[in-house]
């Protein structure tokens, strides 16, 4: 009887070592990943998963090495970063899990998101010992399949940089002359008029009368230093207009310029009196200068500067003589070629264009294999304008030929390296290489390019920052901008902005049929399906495998349309 009852304690002890000591499979209800299905976020899946250890399933001596597996494309995996757990008995720096009690655990992780991911399954693979004897344990599936529609954004869609021609129709010049007077005078002496600075003011005057694209009109400023009194300066001033005015109009009439004299005078020349203190080197000119802020009267300005006479007797030599004068400035107005006249120039004679009308020639027309030609001839003719180089980029980009681009963009660099517009196409080179800190980068040096938005929202979808994309378009009418308001579910606006984009393409309407989708019109999620079929036969065989039409796949008019 002892024996028995020996052999049966024996049993049941053995029972209960064999069951410590093996660890049971675990199943998909111990898991939970979140989101489920996966998710891109810019392009890039990141993944929560919760996990349970059960009660009295993790033997003390066991150490669990978990290890996110993604499966795709057949037979293609990708690794997110493994955790490893131990029993109580084990010595190391694992995460204990009580065998009593069991345990939870948190995984976050992140897979880089790859285009032939679309089709996958997120598994867990356990590599488990129990002291240092291997356990085989089965993998176990906790998500499938993955919805990409983030990764959609798209540089090569994205329009790159035009640098823009310096281009004006009216350019405004102004010629200036100065007739200076002696203190308390107001007649014109003959050593003012014959000066070299007067005969080139006269000269240019009568260029732009004569040439029929200038026109000129004059003005008079005259002046009065600020010494002498408010009333004298004021009367003084007054004179000077009056004698330079009668001056002009006298030889305006004798070279037969018809052109209008505006004049007008100031008393006392303060700010004038300013700008040449400040630009000038006498000593305690700091002094002077104090006063004129401490002193808004004129006649306590003059007072004090008079007081401090050791300064005052050099700005009598020096500064109030030149404020003694007449300015005399000449406002000319050249009118450039018309559109029309430089377009026949482009075809007849373009050597007669400028740099800025020939840049200007290129936006005068929509056919691009102009715009093209223009773009070669000015690197061949101005080659070290860094414009000619990086508008031939987008032309090159804007069909596809990225090599070619390469090229010409680097020739752009090598001319201009910090070039606003420079930074951004190459900042969308480093995008479509999935290289987005080089994009940052190039984007904080970009500041006023054309389409610098259309790159930062293209920037902020790729990181995942999808509120800062949609702030970052603004009124953008693209495919990317509809993206950045898909992921912010804001599906009005995204169906809006996609029907508004002039030149639609595949993604533009495969762009729609997601819209449709999400918001449960199968009738825009066929019309539309078809037309980015229509365009782009690959967009069929993705739509069958995204998640994004998941709930149609039973529908037969929707599989007979991708097939």
């Amino acid at each position: 009887m002892k024996k028995k009852l020996f052999y049966a304690i024996i049993a049941v002890v053995a029972l209960f070592v064999t069951a410590c000591s093996s660890l049971k499979p675990l199943s998909q209800s111990n898991f939970n990943a979140t989101p489920s299905p996966l998710e891109t976020v810019g392009n890039s899946v990141p993944v929560i998963v919760n996990g349970t250890f059960p009660e009295k399933w993790f033997n003390k001596n066991a150490t669990v090495r978990i290890t996110p597996v993604l499966k795709y494309a057949g037979s293609k995996e990708s690794y997110g970063s493994a955790q490893t757990y131990q029993g109580e008995n084990v010595s190391g720096n694992a995460i204990e899990i009580p065998y009593t009690r069991g345990g939870n655990f948190n995984m976050n992780f992140n897979f880089p998101y790859q285009s032939d991911m679309l089709t996958s399954e997120l598994l867990l693979r356990f590599d488990a010992k129990i002291k240092n004897k291997s356990v085989k344990l089965p993998e176990v599936k906790v998500a499938d399949g993955i919805i990409t529609t983030s990764a959609l954004a798209s540089a090569q869609t994205t329009a790159p940089s035009v640098a823009d021609d310096g281009f004006q129709r009216i350019i405004k010049q102004t010629q200036d002359a100065n007739i200076h007077f002696v203190i308390q005078q107001a007649n014109i002496r003959s050593t003012e008029t014959g000066s070299r600075n007067m005969r080139s003011w006269q000269q240019r005057v009568q260029d732009a009368f004569n040439d029929p694209r200038q026109n000129v009109d004059i003005e008079v400023s005259a002046y009065a230093s600020p010494d002498g009194g408010l009333s004298l300066n004021e009367k003084l001033a007054a004179e000077r207009e009056k004698s330079t005015t009668q001056y002009l109009k006298s030889e305006l009439e004798k070279r037969k310029i018809d052109a209008d004299v505006n004049a007008r005078y100031t008393a006392q020349d303060w700010e004038g009196f300013r700008q040449l203190l400040e630009a000038s080197n006498l000593q305690d000119k700091e002094l002077v200068l104090r006063v004129l802020s401490m002193y808004p009267d004129a006649e306590t300005r003059e007072r004090e500067i008079k007081n401090i006479s050791f300064v005052y007797n050099d700005l009598a030599s020096t500064i109030l003589p030149q404020l003694r004068r007449s300015r005399i400035t000449a406002n000319i107005e050249i009118i450039g070629k018309s559109d029309e006249e430089i377009m026949e120039f482009w075809r007849t004679d373009p050597k007669k264009l400028s740099i800025e009308e020939l840049l200007y020639a290129s936006t005068l027309t929509d056919n691009e294999t102009d715009k093209e030609k223009i773009y070669q001839y000015v690197t061949v003719n101005f080659p070290q304008d860094y414009r000619g180089w990086n508008n031939m980029t987008t032309t090159y980009y804007q069909r596809g030929e990225y090599n070619n681009a390469k090229q010409a963009l680097d020739r752009a660099a090598l001319v201009s390296p910090n070039a606003p517009e420079v930074n951004v196409n190459k900042a969308l080179f480093s995008m479509m290489n999935g290289n987005t800190q080089t994009a940052k980068e190039l984007l904080g040096r970009a500041s006023s390019a054309n389409n610098l938005n259309a790159a930062m929202g293209l920037l902020y979808l790729m990181e995942g920052d999808y509120n800062q994309a949609v702030d970052a378009f603004g009124d953008t009418k693209s495919n990317n901008a509809a993206l950045a308001q898909i992921m912010t579910r804001n599906y009005n606006a995204a169906d809006l902005t996609l029907k508004a984009i002039q030149n639609p393409d595949a993604l533009t309407y495969y762009l729609m049929a997601i819209v449709g989708s999400r918001t449960n019109n199968f009738n825009s999620v066929m019309t539309n399906l078809r037309s980015a079929i229509t365009m782009n036969k690959a967009m069929g065989t993705r739509a069958l495998n995204d998640l994004e039409f998941a709930k149609y796949r039973t529908n037969q008019d929707f599989m007979a349309l991708l097939r």
